[in-house]
């Protein structure tokens, strides 16, 4: 019995220390996978710049018809939940954008810089008019075509209309150009439907037109304007 102690104890130690490797092993699984987990947690903020499929729109305005909507308040009122956020402030809330969204890097632009964002914008209107494809191109003139605002129609004499029928601003001026290239660079790099587009145009042209959007909404929804006042009427120059 004397000559099995020390054998019972040498494997007492050897199990010992394969639970504490097997342990080790266990926990450096662990944080690889947490780690991991983090880093893809942190990417998909973003979304990736390469694969449309991760700017992914959702289903919320899968009824929308744009079709029925002829002027850029009807668009508002499909768009937005303006019935349930009667308020200037509400509506500020929903409409006026703030951060970078979820394709402003890629793009180079943040809601927090509205100014440096309109110049890069409107520069980028023709080299993305050119890069289309011609269902790309098509797309595009269907939906900017229709009288859903995407102009500049709060600075300059254009209406709801800011394209001629080959696609080319009809306006000189940076907004105009700025809500066509947010349009096609949207249809090229996403997954975005025409209306969630055409959500995010609004959002722009919020911006870039803030007192003017939410008066429109404001009306349209029935509410008090009164916060209206603290609005500038223009960002950046005409």
């Amino acid at each position: 019995m004397k000559y099995l102690k020390p054998f019972l104890l040498l494997a007492v130690v050897v199990m010992v220390v394969f639970n504490q490797v097997q342990l080790t092993r266990a926990a450096t699984m662990l944080g690889h996978k947490t780690m991991m987990a983090s880093l893809m947690d942190s990417l998909s903020i973003f979304g990736s710049t390469s694969t449309a499929s991760s700017l992914a729109g959702g289903e919320d305005l899968k009824d929308v018809d744009l079709g029925q909507i002829q002027s850029t308040a009807q668009g508002l009122a499909a768009i937005f939940a303006l019935a349930e956020n009667k308020s200037a402030e509400k509506i500020m809330a929903m409409m006026l954008p703030k951060g970078t969204p979820a394709y402003g890097q890629a793009m180079g632009v943040s809601f927090d810089d509205a100014v440096g964002s309109l110049a890069t914008l409107a520069k980028a209107q023709k080299p993305l008019l050119a890069g289309l494809t011609p269902e790309q191109k098509t797309r595009f003139i269907n939906l900017a075509s229709q009288p859903l605002g995407i102009s500049c129609e709060y600075c300059c004499s254009v209406q709801a209309i800011g394209i001629n029928k080959e696609g080319d601003s009809i306006c000189g001026c940076q907004h105009n150009p700025a809500l066509l290239s947010v349009t096609m660079w949207l249809m090229q790099n996403t997954d975005y439907s025409d209306a969630e587009i055409l959500r995010e145009v609004y959002k722009w042209k919020t911006l870039f037109f803030p007192k003017d959007m939410i008066e429109l909404a404001t009306k349209i929804a029935g509410g008090d304007g009164s916060v209206l006042e603290t609005l500038p009427g223009m960002v950046g120059g005409c």
